[in-house]
């Protein structure tokens, strides 16, 4: 009996065709495209590398009329295929950063232009574009895909001056369209961002926001069950490699890679990293590994901000819609590029609670995030914090205190007057990186301990202080029964006084007695 061939993994594939052709899996998302068409402009806005040039590709085949690539997908038989002329562009591929913005559009439009033999009379980028749209509306109504709209802008988030000048470069170009309506027949853009004050479609405000509409909320991303139904062979050969591990890998690979959302109930997989895990069988950070974000950690450290400025924060919808390049504000930054996810949405509030989607996510930006707030280089980073789990399995607590000290020689000293919260944020990243769980500002009948750390067989009451002595520690947590609040738990209870020395920028005395 002949055995049925695996379908190929979709390895850096957006182009739809090359991927039906070449016989990848297509996780199929066509029901959400046939809600799409019911009208006319669209904006979404997803992190990097999370399936958006696909969606925009696909759309591209459907306005084609390329109908038997869609053979046996939901929507083959839903529609009435007709082809219309199609203008797409992704800002991510028109090299704007050698040629100019400006120069870029001109050779991007002359291009399509070319290929519909379409000569302009117009010199001016907007009304070359103008052009185009009237011009290949002669017959059918035109087709606008615009794919990383932003991406001229982001690229120079660290240059205002030339991401302004970018921005104003887009709002021209795209001024032309709500003039262009009667000639439209869809018109669909996407990025990372979205930019408020002198927004880039000001002139179009008829543009259908579907960034956390929760009919779309899983529209580009897969879900748990998506994952389970198009990828069985490549889980089990995962599973296969983590049999002596792992009795169940769906749930690892679940803690690692899932955990998006955009409306706080349905939860999808980055698929570049789902892809990766298939292809390569061991859990590493693939998403984040495509792009650090040296801006973002630089923000942070700049603006003294710490992992509880991070963690489990709190948001509105206009909050996360807020992106302004003069006064770029730490929350939406982080929502809009995918660092943060929203994890409830009350919307009897409107209140939204954000968090780090996942273990990949999360180990990855809290290394990013240590290297960058105290000894500058990642490798070093993650050599100590290798160093810092074995001693600390081994109750080597002299040598842990050690390796905390090496991370703290190179703190500014502009967070140093903010001292307590910076050193207790150091100290909380360090033990969620090393693998145990750690709870903050413990909420007690006589106070809030500062952290508890939870391992197999020890419970950690720890107490901070900042030029006052370990001991001073240690009797705040005595004197206020920290203690207590675990008492029905048969874990040996341990606690531990660090103080940290503001001046010498290091723990220069820690103490610890078992309760």
């Amino acid at each position: 009996m002949k055995k049925n061939i695996m379908k190929r993994l979709p390895i850096n594939r957006q182009e739809f065709s090359e991927l039906i052709n070449d016989n990848c899996i297509y996780v199929d998302k066509t029901e959400y495209i046939y809600q799409l068409l019911e009208h006319k402009y669209y904006f979404l806005s997803r992190p990097r590398r999370f399936g958006k040039s696909l969606l925009v590709n696909t759309l591209k085949e459907i306005f084609l009329s390329n109908k038997e690539l869609f053979k046996g997908l939901w929507i083959y038989d839903k529609i009435e295929w007709r082809k219309y002329p199609v203008i797409k562009i992704s800002f991510a591929n028109i090299s704007h950063k050698t040629l100019g913005l400006e120069k870029a559009i001109h050779n991007e439009l002359n291009d399509i232009a070319k290929e519909y033999n379409i000569k302009f009379s117009k010199q001016d980028y907007p009304l070359k574009f103008k052009e185009l749209i009237r011009k290949l509306a002669n017959k059918e109504k035109v087709v606008v895909l615009i794919d990383e709209y932003d991406k001229p802008i982001i690229d120079y988030i660290d240059d205002i001056e030339k991401a302004e000048k970018n921005r104003e470069i887009l709002k021209n170009f795209y001024s032309i369209v709500k003039d262009s309506d009667s000639y439209l027949r869809f018109f669909f853009v996407t990025g990372v961002s979205k930019f408020s004050k002198v927004s880039i479609f000001s002139d179009l405000n008829n543009l259908t926001d579907l960034t956390i509409n929760k009919n779309f909320s899983t529209m580009i991303g897969w879900t748990q069950e998506e994952a389970e139904k198009y990828f069985p062979e490549y889980i089990e050969k995962v599973q296969e490699d983590y049999a002596d591990i792992y009795t169940d890998i769906m749930p690892v690979i679940k803690e690692w890679y899932n955990g998006y959302s955009w409306d706080g109930k349905n939860f999808v997989y980055n698929p570049v990293s789902l892809i990766n895990l298939f292809s390569q069988r061991i859990f590493n950070n693939y998403w984040f590994e495509t792009g650090t974000p040296t801006f973002l950690t630089k923000f942070i450290k700049k603006e003294n901000y710490t992992v509880f400025d991070i963690e489990k924060s709190m948001a509105t919808t206009e909050l996360l819609d807020k992106y302004e390049l003069k006064n770029i504000t730490l929350l939406p930054l982080l929502f809009q590029s995918g660092y943060l996810t929203i994890k409830e949405f009350d919307i009897s509030t409107g209140i939204i609670t954000l968090d780090y989607p996942n273990r990949e996510v999360a180990n990855s930006m809290s290394t990013h995030i240590l290297s960058e707030l105290t000894i500058g280089k990642l490798d070093k980073t993650g050599v100590l914090l290798l160093q810092m789990t074995e001693t600390f399995n081994n109750n080597i607590i002299e040598k842990f205190i050690k390796h905390i000290n090496t991370l703290f020689k190179n703190i500014p000293y502009t967070i140093i007057e903010d001292s307590e919260k910076y050193f207790h944020s150091i100290f909380y990243i360090v033990m969620k990186l090393v693998g145990y769980k750690i709870e903050s500002e413990i909420l007690t009948i006589d106070g809030r301990v500062d952290a508890v750390v939870f391992t197999d067989d020890n419970i950690f009451i720890i107490e901070f202080k900042i030029n006052q002595g370990a001991d001073k520690a240690i009797k705040q947590i005595k004197e206020k029964n920290y203690a207590e609040k675990y008492a029905d738990d048969k874990r040996k209870k341990t606690l531990i006084g660090i103080n940290f020395n503001t001046e010498a920028k290091r723990v220069d005395d820690y103490k610890h007695e078992t309760f």
